[in-house]
């Protein structure tokens, strides 16, 4: 056999069993480390609403700006608040002078004994007790008014980015109506949309590898929770509360998708974690590979943990 024929069927054996081995390598990545496109980088968003309604006076932050829990955001029209601290006040002196008055005449009527009727003594005493109970509701009143008026400044509950905001002084804000929101930068995580088949291979504490679209540098983390229910389309409650269920079937089955949470560890210095940035997440056994073919269990502790429980 000639030198070119031998060489060649060695290059053509070469590359069959480089290809195998890519094959298999890429097969057992497929089949034992779960990864899916379907990721987004999320986090917890506190929506700022005032507890108290009135004209916008004073604007502290803007949007996009860094904020920490206690920072001052605007103020909400404090004179009107004032004065009703004021007014509550005034109200509880007025009530104060009226039972000064009632608890004279109940004290004279005790003096006078037997020349005051039974039942006129008995009137001023439940008056000074009927007065008495309204100075206790006006001064409730007080306190309301002064909580009021330290709501009048609106202050972020949480450290984190102010979004989506676009107030102004003289706008109008209501009590209860969320004027803009901050994203609580503490809570930023991933979260991967896994179809169900692939949910036996991954565990909480499993290793992760984020990958964000247009990144080249890695988000190392791990696997925090999964989510322990996801909507029936097929089902919806009837006009009797019972199950509406449809009658039809597709013959063509898709998996669903969970939600997993993905903590994040080791962020790369510099990178954006914007949240609802796509991201590509990838549950990595490291011991995979070695484990199949040994025969032992692999992954996090947890899945280590229940599968010798269940052994």
């Amino acid at each position: 056999m000639k030198p070119v024929i031998i060489l060649r069927v060695l290059i053509t054996l070469a590359i069959v069993l480089a290809a195998y081995f890519v094959g298999e390598a890429l097969w057992r990545h497929y089949e034992e480390d779960p990864w899916t496109r379907d990721g987004r980088i999320s986090a917890d968003v506190v929506q700022v609403a005032p507890d108290v309604s009135g004209l916008v006076t004073e604007v502290l932050v803007h949007d996009d700006q860094e904020v920490h829990a206690g920072t001052p955001l605007f103020i909400i029209d404090r004179p009107r608040y004032q004065l009703a601290v004021k007014q509550a006040q005034a109200a509880i002196a007025a009530q104060r002078v009226q039972i000064a008055q009632a608890q004279r005449e109940a004290r004279r009527n005790r003096v006078l004994g037997d020349l005051v009727p039974a039942e006129e003594r008995e009137q001023g005493d439940a008056k000074v007790e009927q007065l008495q109970a309204e100075l206790a509701r006006l001064q409730v009143q007080l306190e309301t008014a002064r909580l009021n008026l330290a709501r009048t400044e609106v202050r972020s509950g949480v450290d984190g980015t102010i979004t989506n905001f676009d107030l102004r002084p003289g706008d109008y804000a209501t009590a209860g109506r969320a004027e803009f929101a901050i994203i609580d930068r503490k809570s930023i995580h991933a979260v991967g949309y896994f179809e169900e088949t692939k949910l036996p291979r991954i565990a909480a504490g499993d290793r992760v590898q984020v990958h964000l679209m247009g990144e080249q540098r890695v988000i190392e983390g791990h696997v925090q929770s999964i989510a322990s229910g996801v909507d029936d389309r097929d089902r919806t409650a009837g006009d009797k509360l019972l199950p509406n269920v449809n009658p039809t079937f597709n013959w063509v089955r898709l998996a669903q998708r969970v939600p997993v949470r993905i903590a994040l560890d080791r962020v790369p210095a510099g990178l954006s974690l914007v949240v609802g940035r796509t991201a590509t997440v990838n549950v990595v056994h490291l011991e995979s590979s070695a484990g199949s073919r040994r025969g032992t269990v692999t992954g996090s502790p947890q899945r280590r943990a229940a599968t010798e429980k269940t052994a």
